[in-house]
């Protein structure tokens, strides 16, 4: 039976109006209380110390249209624990060590696990295979550390705009044949080769120096994480959202003159970080762009990886590789506008996917930061 204390809505509206309101004025005149859309309220408490980042995570959940995991103290009504949800299809659904289902979602590269001793195991795990049977997507809770525990129908309201969820990707066809990332190199190679004297014009590449320019200009972008001003890109936040920040880093990089594409890795991937309470994050799936860059010699051109989630300066893919934990992972090379490419190709040119989950990561990033002190965690090793 789900937890009698916990509600999964959208938001209908606040009271009183945040337009123009102050947090300060709205504490003295008893805190805020929030109006869902299945009928019942739920009150921020004016005594929290983070009254104001709560009204602020809220806030941009509801412009989001995005559910919101509640969890209420029955004589009071005020919030007693806030989670944000993910709403997706569910790629697949695979028994792991001691009963655990890893679960993976189509909109997240971030490793999902409901764990034996959830309550309504049983029952969450139906829902989740008959939502991947279905494809039908479905609002998935899980605590900061991914454990599911909680699984609803995604039913939006009628008369309201929903969250975007990208298109069935398109499969891949039966046979189709990706290259491996040495072979798909040497022929980059190759073709610039070709196009000799004029290369560096077709193929885009840039010095060395101007490559840690540019890395140095994405990582600039970084958020503070307990504001999050917009056009902020999340990269305090590892655990998820690759996708958005690489198509937004891509953005900048083409309004720069630059021709990016990317680079996609997939296996059991699992980072150190200190910019995660646990230490680590464990993934199924990465990408990240890439530029051409000039060598030493004139005919020596080089991909180099810029990711500033986990290093400070551009990389080789054999480096960005090593870093991740699985030497059995796999490499792929596409263009800069693919979206989506693990479960099929998903494009974003309005970039409207990329502006939605952006403000989604960056509403983690800051819930995190209040509830477990902002990133990097300085006893992470």
């Amino acid at each position: 039976m789900p937890n009698p204390n916990a509600i999964v809505s959208t938001i209908l509206r606040f009271e009183p109006q945040l337009e123009g309101a102050v947090a300060e004025t709205m504490r003295a005149k008893g805190g805020l209380s929030i109006h869902l859309e299945d009928g019942r309220q739920a009150r921020v408490d004016p005594a929290s110390p983070h009254f104001a980042e709560y009204i602020k995570i809220l806030d941009g959940l509801s412009k989001l249209h995005s559910p919101v995991y509640f969890e209420l103290d029955p004589g009071t009504s005020f919030i007693t624990r806030l989670l944000i949800p993910h709403v997706s299809r569910v790629a697949n659904v695979r028994p792991i060590e001691e009963g655990a289902l890893s679960v993976e979602l189509e909109i997240s590269q971030a490793r999902h696990v409901l764990r034996k001793g959830q309550m309504d195991y049983d029952q969450l795990a139906m829902q989740l295979r008959d939502a991947k049977s279905s494809g039908k997507p479905v609002i998935v809770t899980e605590d900061d550390a991914h454990n599911i525990i909680d699984v609803r129908p995604y039913l939006p309201s009628p008369g309201r705009p929903e969250v975007l969820l990208p298109p069935f990707p398109r499969p891949v066809p039966e046979g189709e044949i990706f290259l491996p990332s040495w072979l798909d190199e040497l022929l980059r190679k190759l073709w610039c080769w070709c196009g000799w004297p004029w290369w560096w014009f077709r193929c885009r590449c840039i010095s060395k120096t101007y490559a840690q320019a540019v890395f140095d200009a994405m990582k600039a972008t970084s958020c503070d994480p307990l504001t999050v001003p917009v056009p902020c890109i999340p990269f305090l936040y590892p655990d998820d959202g690759c996708f958005a920040r690489a198509h937004e880093m891509c953005r900048l990089m083409i309004e720069r003159g630059l021709s990016p594409r990317k680079v996609w890795i997939k296996g059991s991937l699992h980072v150190s970080t200190a910019n995660n309470p646990q230490c680590y994050v464990n993934w199924g799936w990465h990408v990240a762009p890439t530029l051409c860059v000039r060598g030493r010699w004139f005919f020596n051109i080089e991909t180099m990886v810029i990711d500033p989630s986990l290093f400070n300066t551009p990389v080789s893919p054999a480096t960005w590789k090593g870093l991740q934990g699985d030497p059995g992972a796999t490499l792929s090379y596409t263009s800069a506008d693919l979206y989506f490419h693990v479960y099929g190709d998903v494009t974003d040119p309005t970039y409207a996917l990329t502006i939605q989950d952006l403000a989604k990561y960056r509403l983690r990033l800051q819930l995190r930061a209040i509830q477990s002190g902002p990133p990097p965690y300085t006893y992470c090793p």
